[in-house]
This record gives C-alpha cells, structure tokens and sequence, in this order.
C-alpha cells in the first residue's frame, strides 16, 4: 500500500464559498506508515496503519511511527472570519414619498368690480294711458341676466353656495307710501347656477350639476367633490302680473361662495 505520493501531482482545490452560509474551514489530521519496527526482545514487527483526525493517543502513536521511521503525517488547516453581520441576500429599502397640495377654488370675475355690476337699466312698466287700470304699472315682460365664466371649481370636496342679500328680491328702499293692495316696491328673482362636477367623495367622470334659488328662497348649497369647468348662471325676475311697481331704484345682491371642505 502506498501512503506517500511519489511521482504524481496532488491538487489542492482551494474554495470560497459564493453563496451565504455558515463559515467553515479545515481541519485535517492524518498519520499513516508501513514498515516494520524491531522491538527488544521481540524482534521485527510488521506496521501497516492509517490515523485519521486522531486524539490524544492517536497522535502519540502517530508520531511514534514517525519517530521510528515507518510513518508520515499530513495537516491541513485553513480558517476565515465568518460575516461581520447577518447575511441578508434579499433587502428592500422603502422610499416615503410626500408632499402637500392646497386646497383652492377659483372664480373668473372678470378683470374689475365693473363686470360684476349687473344693471337691468329700465325695468319696463306698463305706462300707457290707454292700459286698463288693471295691467297699469305692472312689469312688461321679466328682466334677465346671463353670467358665464370659463374658469371655476376647487380641487377637493366642496360645497357652492348662493345667497341673496334678501329673499324679496330687488328692493326699492325709498319708495315712499303706496297702496299695497296695489303696488308692490320690491322684484323677486331667481337664480339658477350649472357646471359640470361629480358629486360628494365620488371618483368618477363629471355630469351636468345645478344648484337654484328659487324666487322665494334666500339661499341654497350643494356638496360636491373637486371639479372644474365653466359655471353659467341665469338670473330671472318674472314679470309681476298682479301689481304695479312704485318707481325708483331696486337693488339687490348675490353673492357665490365656492368653499373647499
């Protein structure tokens, strides 16, 4: 039995492990030897033996035989510090986005306090004297207004408000004494806003929405979600059929309130 390499080429595969793991490393001991040993009184004795990774006697008597010349040993050590920390072949790193919008609502006006000056000029009254007494002073026809702007809305839940300054309309505050049996010093109108929205906490695409103030009410709301388009709003006095009208000036206001919740 050969136990020594002669005339041949041993290879020594060194290996780092690629993937995680647990550190390793090598610890070999080996002894081996053939021959034979002459033990006094005894004489020759034949040894054949091979002591792998021994312990304490093993390694005595392993290098006994190399002492008497019939055995040879081999070692083999190699160690590395193991990672520094847990291995983590897979990390996720999350990245917190944020940042704020405003709330806003907008609200072409025009460029100046002029464009908001709706004037009927001369509410017509029925004034000929060949009127029965019956139709006299009453209003000709209804007064109107037509209001459009292009630009409107709020970019999240809201609510569109109209509110008259009085739910008697247009009112003529010196008007002096009349015969209220007769005549009247005041003009309801209504007020009828429409725009294209969606409706409170709703996502999906926008329809037709509306809110009116009907001649005899004084305010009116509607909640809605975010939205943009144009807002047309219609004011409409209907003629008053039933009285006339003192003359003098009528006034009256309308205030729109676009308010994000």
């Amino acid at each position: 039995m050969k136990k020594i390499l002669s005339g041949t080429v041993a290879a020594i595969a060194l290996i780092a492990a690629a993937a995680p793991a647990a550190a390793q490393n090598t610890d070999q001991h080996h002894y081996a030897g053939t021959g034979s040993v002459n033990v006094p009184f005894i004489g020759s004795l034949p040894v054949d033996y091979e002591i792998t990774n021994p312990g304490a006697i093993g390694t005595i008597l392993g290098e006994a035989g190399i002492g008497f010349g019939v055995g040879t040993r081999y070692i083999a050590h190699a160690d590395a510090p193991n990672d520094s920390e847990t291995a983590t072949p897979t990390v996720n790193v999350v990245f917190t986005l944020k940042g704020t919008v405003n709330k806003d609502c907008s609200f072409y006006a025009g460029n100046n306090a002029n464009a908001r000056n709706i004037d009927f000029g001369v509410i017509g009254v029925r004034t000929g004297d060949n009127e029965n007494v019956n139709s006299a002073f009453e209003m000709v026809g209804p007064a109107t207004a037509e209001i459009e702007t292009l630009t409107a809305g709020c970019n999240f839940n809201n609510e569109v408000v109209i509110t008259k300054n009085n739910a008697a309309g247009l009112v003529n505050s010196a008007a002096g004494g009349y015969d209220t049996d007769e005549f009247q010093a005041n003009i309801p109108y209504s007020v009828n806003a429409s725009w294209t929205g969606v409706a409170m906490n709703a996502v999906t695409g926008g329809t037709g929405q509306s809110l009116n103030v009907s001649t005899t009410q004084l305010t009116a709301t509607k909640q809605q979600g975010a939205w943009r388009s144009d807002m047309e709003i219609d004011i409409v006095a209907p003629a008053i059929t039933n009285k006339g009208l003192v003359a003098g000036s009528y006034n009256g206001t309308t205030t729109l309130t676009l308010r994000a919740l």
